[in-house]
C-alpha cells in the first residue's frame, strides 16, 4: 500500500470567521458537515424558533469543514465516536448478559470517581489507540515525504541511517503500531490478555500468508493445512481440563460437559434425592485422581461384599458411580464412565449416535446465523449455497463429535492398551491430540475454528505454567505482544495486502490509518481489471 501525502491542506476561509470560535470549534471536533445537515433537516428545522435562529445553517459548517480540511479535527471525531459507540456497546451487553443470567444491573455508582470502571477505560484505550495511530501514521508519512525531497539532501548526507529508516515505506506502518500501548488504560486483566494472544496469532497467520504467496511453500503435500495445530491444541486443552481447570476456558468446558451425554453420569431420576451424587467436574476431578493413582482395577463391590473398602479413601465421592457397576469391568476408568455397559467400544459407538443430532441442530443454527449477511445469494442461487451450508454443518458436527468422543473414549483405549505406569497423567494429552486429529474433516474452510482452539490453548498453557512456576510473567508484558503483533500487522498489510485475509479486517486497517472504511486492496484489484492489468495476484484461498 503506497505511503503517499492524502492530507493537503487549505486556506482558512472568511465565513468561518463570523461564527462564535468556541460553536466553531465545536462543531469541528464532533461532527461533519454531512452529519450537521443530517441534523439540521431532520431536528433543527423542528425546534423553537430561538434555536433555529442561533443554528448556523449547513452551509456555513460546510464551508468550515472544507475550508480547515483539518486531518486532527477528523481524527478526534473518529475518536470520540469509537468512545460513544464503544461505551454504549458495552453498557448493552451488560445489561444482556445481567438479564439473560437473571440478575439485576448493578445500580451503585462510586462516589470517589469514575475511571476505576472497566467499561469506561476499555473505551478510553480504544479510542485513544484509533486517535494516536492516526496521527503517528500521518506525521511518519508527512516526515518521509519531506525528507525524500531535494530541500533534504544535506540532512540524508548527515544522516544516512536514520534517513534510511525514515524514508523506509514500512516506517509508518510499525510507529503507528506504538499506538496500541494505549490498551494501558485498561487494567490488566483476561480481557487483556485474550486481546494479546488474538493479534499475535493473527500476525503469525498473516505472515504464514506472506510466505506463500511467495512461493516458500509451494511443494507442500495436499493435506498441509492449519489442522494440524488444532491435536497439539486439543491435546493440551484436556489435560489442563482434568488436571488444571482453573486454566481452562470455562465456556468450553461447559460445551463439553454438555455435549458427553454417556460418559458423564447424570443423577438417575430414581436416586434418592437426600443420597449424594457425584456432579459431572466431581467425575472429572475422580479421572485425574485415578490417573495419579496408575490407573487401579476395580474391585466390584457386587462380587466383594466384604470389602470394606473397594475404592482408595480420595475417591470416595463417585462411590454412587462406581458400586452398582457391572462386575465384569476391569478398570476403576471404565467403572466410572460407563458403568451400565461392560463394552467400551459400544458405548463409544452409543455416544456418537447419541451427541451427533444435538451438534447438527447447534451448528445449524450457529451457521445459518452468519450467513445471514449473505441472505441475497440465497435468493439468487439458493441451491448452491444451502449446498455449502449442509456441508459445513456436517463437517463441523462430524469434527466436533468425532473429537470429543475419541478424547473420552481413548481413556478406555490406553487403559485396555498401557500398562499402568505408562504416561499415568501424560496420556491424557494423547488422548486430546487423536481427538484433535478429526480436524482434517473439517479442513476446508475451518482455520477461523482452528485458531480458535489454538487462541485457547495458548491462553490456557500460559496459566498453567504460571501456576506451576514454570515462567512468571512480566509486567505489562501483554502490551509487548499486542503492539509487537499490530506492528507484524501492519507491516504485512503495507507490503502485501492479499496476505491479511478478510475484507473485514483489511477495512479495519485503513480505518486506523485514517483512509476510511473501504478495503482498498479489493479497489485496487477492481482498477487493475478495469486497466486490463490482471497480474496482481488475488485473495489467497483458506486451507
Amino acid at each position: 500500500m503506497a505511503s503517499t501525502e492524502p492530507y493537503p491542506s487549505s486556506p482558512s476561509s472568511p465565513s468561518s470567521s463570523k461564527l462564535d470560535p468556541i460553536l466553531r470549534n465545536a462543531l469541528r471536533y464532533t461532527i461533519s458537515a454531512k452529519e450537521y445537515k443530517t441534523l439540521h433537516e431532520y431536528l433543527i428545522t423542528r425546534s423553537p424558533p430561538v434555536l433555529r435562529q442561533r443554528a448556523p445553517p449547513p452551509a456555513r459548517v460546510n464551508a468550515i469543514v472544507r475550508a480547515n480540511n483539518d486531518f486532527n479535527a477528523a481524527a478526534i471525531r473518529a475518536s470520540f465516536r469509537v468512545f460513544i459507540a464503544s461505551q454504549a456497546g458495552l453498557q448493552l451487553w451488560e445489561l444482556i448478559t445481567t438479564r439473560l443470567r437473571g440478575g439485576k444491573p448493578q445500580k451503585t455508582i462510586s462516589r470517589r470517581s469514575i475511571f476505576p470502571s472497566p467499561n469506561l477505560r476499555l473505551s478510553l484505550s480504544l479510542s485513544l489507540i484509533l486517535l494516536l495511530h492516526r496521527l503517528i501514521f500521518r506525521f511518519l508519512t508527512r516526515l518521509r515525504s519531506n525528507i525524500s525531497t531535494k530541500d533534504a539532501t544535506s540532512f540524508r548526507r548527515r544522516n544516512p541511517r536514520i534517513a534510511r529508516v525514515l524514508m523506509s515505506k514500512l516506517t509508518p506502518a510499525a510507529g503507528s503500531s506504538l499506538a496500541g500501548f494505549a490498551l494501558g488504560a485498561y487494567p490488566a486483566d483476561q480481557l487483556r490478555l485474550t486481546i494479546a494472544i488474538y493479534f499475535a496469532t493473527r500476525a503469525a497467520e498473516y505472515v504464514y500468508n506472506a510466505f506463500d504467496n511467495e512461493g516458500w511453500f509451494r511443494s507442500k503435500p495436499w493435506w498441509w493445512g492449519s489442522w494440524m495445530m488444532t491435536p497439539f491444541a486439543t491435546g493440551q486443552l484436556l489435560h489442563a481440563f482434568v488436571f488444571d481447570r482453573d486454566c481452562f476456558p470455562k465456556a468450553y468446558g461447559d460445551f463439553i460437559l454438555s455435549h458427553t451425554p454417556n460418559y458423564l453420569q447424570r443423577r438417575p431420576g430414581s436416586y434418592p434425592p437426600s443420597l449424594p451424587w457425584p456432579e459431572p467436574h466431581t467425575i472429572v476431578d475422580g479421572l485425574a485422581e485415578i490417573s495419579r493413582l496408575n490407573w487401579p482395577p476395580f474391585t466390584s463391590p457386587i462380587l466383594f461384599p466384604n470389602n470394606v473398602s473397594p475404592l482408595p479413601s480420595t475417591l470416595a465421592s463417585i462411590s454412587p458411580i462406581t458400586s452398582p457397576a457391572h462386575p465384569s469391568i476391569p478398570y476403576l476408568s471404565c467403572a466410572l464412565l460407563h458403568p451400565s455397559n461392560p463394552s467400551c467400544s459400544k458405548t463409544f459407538l452409543t455416544y456418537i449416535l447419541t451427541a451427533f443430532p444435538p451438534l447438527v441442530k447447534f451448528f445449524t443454527l450457529i451457521f445459518t446465523l452468519f450467513s445471514l449477511p449473505r441472505y441475497r445469494s440465497y435468493f439468487s442461487s439458493p441451491t448452491k449455497e444451502l449446498d455449502a451450508l449442509a456441508k459445513r454443518v456436517l463437517r463441523m458436527t462430524l469434527f466436533i463429535t468425532m473429537a470429543i468422543g475419541t478424547s473420552w473414549g481413548s481413556i478406555c483405549l490406553f487403559a485396555n492398551t498401557f500398562p499402568r505406569h505408562f504416561l499415568p497423567t501424560q496420556r491424557w494429552f494423547l488422548g486430546g491430540f487423536l481427538g484433535g486429529l478429526w480436524a482434517f474433516l473439517g479442513r476446508k474452510g475451518g482455520r477461523s475454528n482452528f485458531l480458535y482452539s489454538v487462541r485457547m490453548s495458548i491462553d490456557s498453557t500460559w496459566k498453567v505454567g504460571k501456576k506451576r512456576g514454570w515462567w512468571n510473567g512480566v509486567k505489562n508484558g501483554d502490551l509487548g505482544v499486542f503492539v509487537m503483533g499490530l506492528m507484524i500487522i501492519n507491516i504485512i498489510y503495507e507490503r502485501d495486502a492479499s496476505a491479511v485475509q478478510g475484507g473485514l479486517v483489511r477495512k479495519g486497517l485503513g480505518f486506523l490509518r485514517g483512509e476510511g472504511w473501504t478495503d482498498q486492496y479489493i479497489e485496487q484489484l477492481q482498477k487493475d481489471e478495469n486497466s486490463g492489468d490482471r497480474g496482481t495476484q488475488g485473495e489467497r484461498k483458506e486451507q
